[in-house]
């Protein structure tokens, strides 16, 4: 080829750049998997979301150490380690997470890419989805091997998850922005551990006073577990009352975590 065709060839742009961000759907996609990556490569998050659960549903289904009523141990249990999980991913895990990404910065130089502020929260919540999904096969698996038998929609049960989810993150998104991140440590370990107790998890709540189970029936994890388990044990249709719970929640959590929560 002569120079004169080469430059030609040059001059066509055949090696011009183009600078400029990638698609909003492939950012979205892309931070995500990186936000999961993270999540299952950290030790402490893997104890959290995926170790402590399957732990409990085994130990809890094995020993009778709660009198859980009649029917067998792992049906009751079974839909509340669940809510455990989804309030260990969503809430506990997503918060301290952030909090400590805030804390170093991360935010705020995240905040200055071509990633909108919305498409990274939107990112974190695809990943909290993804390792959601991977608790409930693993935690479903160990929980038919031990003889679990689910009834119930499917709708009904995706429906609990997905509001369960959104109300949790919210929570823990509005705890992250706002408390620095040893108080966020701090404070996400003392809820997970007091919901794991109070929350109907694994201790029935008409085990409480009237007053206190009245209460207590209001908080987002007892309404997931309790909904999971109407559905999933005693086979019933859909959980309206639940499922308004967990809403106003959620409204309430996201509102309050897009007015108050801070980058930096």
């Amino acid at each position: 080829m002569s120079t004169a065709t080469t430059d030609t060839a040059f001059a066509q742009g055949a090696f011009t750049p183009r600078p400029g961000a990638a698609p909003l759907p492939r950012m979205i996609r892309a931070q995500a998997l990186l936000e999961t990556r993270m999540l299952l490569r950290n030790g402490e998050q893997l104890l959290l979301t995926v170790v402590i659960p399957a732990l409990l549903l085994v130990l809890f289904s094995a020993v009778d150490i709660v009198d859980t009523g009649a029917g067998r141990s792992v049906d009751f249990l079974t839909p509340g380690i669940l809510a455990l999980a989804v309030l260990s991913t969503a809430f506990t895990g997503q918060a301290i997470a952030t909090g400590f990404e805030r804390r170093y910065g991360v935010l705020k130089r995240l905040g200055a890419s071509p990633l909108p502020r919305w498409a990274l929260m939107t990112a974190k919540t695809c990943s909290v989805l993804v390792t959601e999904a991977l608790q409930v096969v693993l935690l479903t698996l160990i929980a038919l091997a031990l003889g679990w038998s689910p009834h119930g929609d499917p709708l009904a049960i995706v429906l609990l998850l997905l509001l369960g989810t959104a109300a949790f993150s919210g929570l823990g998104l509005l705890m992250a922005g706002t408390l620095k991140a040893e108080a966020t440590l701090a404070a996400a370990n003392l809820v997970f551990l007091l919901l794991l107790v109070g929350g109907g998890v694994i201790v029935p709540l008409d085990k409480f006073s009237g007053g206190v189970q009245d209460v207590l029936r209001l908080l987002p994890v007892s309404a997931l577990s309790d909904g999971l388990r109407d559905v999933l044990q005693h086979g019933a249709g859909m959980p309206w009352g639940d499922l308004g719970i967990l809403a106003v929640w959620a409204v309430v959590g996201l509102a309050a975590a897009g007015r108050w929560f801070r980058w930096e």
